[in-house]
């Protein structure tokens, strides 16, 4: 769990290590009771991608070392990234933060029913964040096309932005893979959310960028601003439906 601090103190920079937590029987019974019978497990390509450390790290961007290291090292993966807005246009996605303080979420993809949730999750704070003179975006490995959807969808209150590339989650090192997709409590999560009335949108799912792409991206959640260089926390998801505690989000825009 990230916990923010002071920014008064020149704090290092937090980083748990990764825990795997997946079973064969686990990982067998999700994708049964989770998704429709169809060639889903076939139809989804990972991609070949190196081993990443994933972490959460949270730390105040002051201007002492080594937290303003840090930001600077988040910022300098980020350089020449863009995102696209709803009319296609891009955007650098460091200027999301540029002008304002932002709290930017990134979905897994963009028919992702954990995603949904945690999106009006982040939604119903947006009266606070708005109080605070704090944006609320939301980014999604995928294209415009999807993102427009998902808006449609969702009436999702905050911006929405499409990373077509996934340059972003390059850049930032999101968790990537099917372990770390089909877990045991990814899948726990995914049956609450249904419960709660929560649909995962196949078509979105099994969009070919999606199946060859995004089926296997993990998210996060950034919050930064005003200032490139002015990272206030951020969480990267060790897996599924790995979600920050709302209050510490709100503690690092809003406090």
């Amino acid at each position: 769990m990230a916990v923010p601090l002071p920014v008064a103190q020149a704090p290092p920079v937090i980083e748990r290590p990764r825990t795997l937590s997946t079973t064969t029987t686990g990982t067998a019974l999700l994708a049964k009771a989770t998704f429709p019978r169809s060639n889903f497990a076939c139809s989804f390509q990972p991609l070949k991608r190196s081993l990443r450390s994933n972490s959460i790290v949270s730390f105040s961007a002051s201007t002492t070392s080594p937290g303003i290291g840090a930001a600077e090292s988040i910022v300098k993966s980020l350089e020449g990234v863009e995102v696209f807005d709803l009319s296609g246009n891009s955007v650098p996605i460091v200027d999301l933060w540029r002008d304002r303080k932002a709290v930017v979420a990134f979905a897994r993809h963009f028919g992702c029913v954990l995603c949904r949730k945690r999106a009006d999750l982040l939604a119903s704070k947006q009266d606070v964040m708005s109080s605070a003179g704090v944006a609320l975006a939301l980014i999604g490995p995928g294209s415009v096309e999807q993102a427009r959807v998902f808006s449609e969808q969702t009436k999702f209150k905050g911006e929405i932005y499409a990373d077509p590339n996934h340059s972003s989650y390059d850049a930032l090192e999101f968790a990537y893979g099917v372990s770390k997709t089909f877990t045991p409590a990814a899948g726990l999560k995914i049956i609450q959310s249904y419960m709660e009335g929560y649909r995962q949108d196949w078509g979105l799912s099994f969009h070919k960028e999606t199946r060859t792409r995004g089926g296997w991206q993990q998210g996060g959640i950034l919050v930064a601003g005003p200032g490139v260089t002015n990272i206030h926390y951020i969480h990267k998801d060790r897996e599924a439906g790995d979600d920050p505690d709302i209050e510490e989000v709100l503690q690092a825009c809003c406090a």
